[in-house]
């Protein structure tokens, strides 16, 4: 993953530009040439941001909860030379932009579980904000609800939005769906592992059944809450969907997960083909062929629309400021984006021949990474939501 990309729509003002907590420090050659005053930290009373310590105190603490842990093991870093050079040898569908940037980092999501940083406010609500008033194919007119950075609204209470979505084309709709879903699954996992107290200087974290009903809620959120729940559904299906789709691309010989370890190799392969044959059980709820399919020069150009507005979203993750945050955004940004390929490619992957590469579909290692770690996030916030729902009932 590249975490030092910019954002490409604002200049980058996020929670920690107090203390600049992502910005590597000056050179030691420099250090001589840095004023004391500067240097002094809390006791330069000329600073601003030096008198107010509450916000120097959460930017720090923001700052620690949301620092990605690069450490790899020297067994990794051999694999990761080993993993290239295996993929060079494979023929791509398409080469993604930060693979080899020299700002492209591997980062181990085992130690970097996603949870909640410290990173809220305004920054983080920017980020959101930008996605569905300007990604969603929404007109500045209709608000979103609930959204604390729109206007006031008077006596609207968020119903003209549904009336203006249910007035929208069945594409159009599901595009908005899927991002809700997405938020709601996001905001469901920084609920689940939330820091709950700081004792001795070891953090404790755990379910936060507060902060669940704040945000989903059907009273506290004026009957938002069950709405973002149901989308998170719908987002879930599609994903399962997605994976029952790709299953031949991997049901192939020719294709294998390497590492190294041929006998890890063929284990994995083993559970996965299992976790594909789970999802031909289940009986399916969305049919993606009713998308896209009204005349054909309308319908190329609305999934060209859809696609563009989708890369967008992608880009404004660049956007957020803490950096665990941007990392799994990024993630799950990326894996539902590989879903939507997958669901648009259905006759490219049947015509997949059995031993050989084919250029008509092709998955990158970062692709599939992010389908199945995506896919993974959104099956605990299903399981998590059974767990919130045992613990309101215990605490009634």
């Amino acid at each position: 993953v590249n975490l030092k990309r910019p954002c490409p729509f604002w200049a980058d003002d996020g929670h920690c530009s107090i203390k600049d907590c992502h910005v590597e420090p000056c050179p030691e050659v420099q250090q001589s040439k840095i004023p004391v005053g500067i240097k002094a930290g809390h006791s330069n009373k000329y600073l601003q941001a030096a008198n107010n310590t509450k916000e120097l105190e959460d930017c720090e603490q923001a700052s620690k909860l949301g620092a990605v842990n690069s450490t790899l093991s020297n067994q990794s870093k051999e694999a990761f030379i080993d993993w290239a050079r295996y993929d060079d040898s494979q023929d791509h569908f398409c080469e993604l932009d930060d693979e080899r940037s020299p700002a492209a980092q591997y980062v181990d999501l085992l130690l970097n579980p996603e949870r909640y940083t410290g990173y809220k406010g305004s920054s983080a609500w920017r980020v959101w904000n930008s996605i569905y008033e300007e990604n969603c194919f929404k007109p500045r007119s209709v608000y979103r609800p609930l959204n604390p950075l729109a206007p006031s609204r008077g006596e609207d209470d968020g119903e003209s939005f549904y009336t203006w979505l249910e007035g929208l084309c069945l594409e159009k709709r599901v595009f908005y769906k899927l991002i809700s879903g997405l938020h709601a699954s996001i905001n469901l996992h920084l609920c689940v592992n939330y820091l709950l107290e700081e004792t001795w200087g070891k953090p404790s974290w755990g379910p936060n059944v507060k902060e669940f009903k704040r945000r989903f809620d059907s009273v506290e959120t004026k009957g938002e809450g069950p709405r973002r729940l149901k989308n998170l559904y719908f987002l879930y299906l599609i994903e399962l969907r997605a994976l029952s789709k790709v299953a031949p691309y991997f049901e192939r010989s020719i294709v294998g997960l390497y590492t190294g370890n041929l006998e890890e190799d063929a284990d994995t392969k083993t559970l996965l083909l299992s976790i594909f044959q789970d999802t031909k059980s289940f009986p399916m709820h969305f049919d993606e062929k009713s998308m896209f399919a009204g005349d054909k020069k309308g319908a190329k150009s609305l999934k060209e629309e859809f696609r563009l507005h989708f890369k967008n979203i992608s880009r404004i993750m660049d956007c957020v400021g803490c950096d665990k945050c941007r990392l799994w955004g990024k993630l799950q940004t990326q894996g539902l984006g590989t879903a939507l390929k997958i669901l648009f490619s259905e006759k490219e992957i049947q015509k997949l021949p059995e031993n050989s590469p084919s250029k008509g579909f092709q998955l990158t290692r970062q692709e599939i990474v992010a389908l199945l770690n995506a896919f993974g996030r959104l099956s605990t916030s299903i399981r998590e939501l059974q767990n919130f729902k045992a613990l309101l009932k215990h605490s009634r």
